[in-house]
C-alpha cells in the first residue's frame, strides 16, 4: 500500500505548522528531506505530518529545537528508556521555573516603577529613569554563556 503524499500546502494544515517552519524543519534535519515531484514540488508522507505535529506540540510546549532533536530520537527510539524522556522534561521544567522566576522579577520592578510615575503631563518619568539607569532584577539570571549568576536586589548596588 502506497502511502498518500501531500503537497507542503496540506502538510502544513494538516500538521498546523506554517509551510515556512516545514521548510525550515525540513532543512534543520527535524524531518526527512522531502520527496520531490517531477516539477520539483516537496511531497510529505503521513509520517511527516505526524512528526510535524510532535514537533509543533514540543515548541507549544516551549522545548528549544536542540532539546526537540533529542525528544524526536526518543520517540522514533521504540527501545529507549522512559527515564531519558523524563529527564529532558524536568530539565525543561526547572528551566521553565526559572524563566518564571525572572519574569516574576522583571513584572515587580516594573509595577515599582509605575507606582512611581504620575502619569500627568509633567516630563519626569521614573519609568523612563529607571530603564536609562539599567536598574538590577533581584534573584539570578544566567549570563550569556548560560553561568547563573547574583543580582543585587532592586535599590541595591
Amino acid at each position: 500500500m502506497t502511502d498518500v503524499l501531500l503537497n507542503i500546502g496540506r502538510a502544513a494544515n494538516a500538521s498546523g505548522v506554517s509551510a515556512k517552519m516545514v521548510r525550515h524543519y525540513e532543512e534543520i534535519g527535524l524531518i526527512p528531506k522531502a520527496k520531490r515531484t517531477n516539477a520539483g514540488y516537496r511531497m510529505y508522507s503521513q509520517s511527516d505530518v505526524h512528526t510535524l505535529r510532535f514537533v509543533k506540540q514540543a515548541r507549544n510546549l516551549g522545548f528549544p529545537i536542540e532539546r526537540i532533536e533529542k525528544l524526536l530520537a526518543l520517540w522514533q527510539d521504540r527501545r529507549r528508556p522512559s527515564r531519558k524522556v523524563k529527564e529532558l522534561a524536568a530539565l525543561h521544567i526547572r528551566e521553565l521555573e526559572e524563566r518564571i522566576r525572572e519574569m516574576q522579577d522583571m513584572k515587580r520592578t516594573l509595577e515599582m516603577l509605575s507606582r512611581h510615575c504620575h502619569g500627568d503631563d509633567r516630563p519626569d518619568c521614573p519609568i523612563l529613569e529607571g530603564l536609562e539607569k539599567a536598574l538590577p532584577l533581584s534573584g539570578t539570571r544566567r549570563s550569556l554563556d548560560g553561568t547563573r549568576k547574583k543580582k543585587a536586589a532592586f535599590g541595591k548596588p
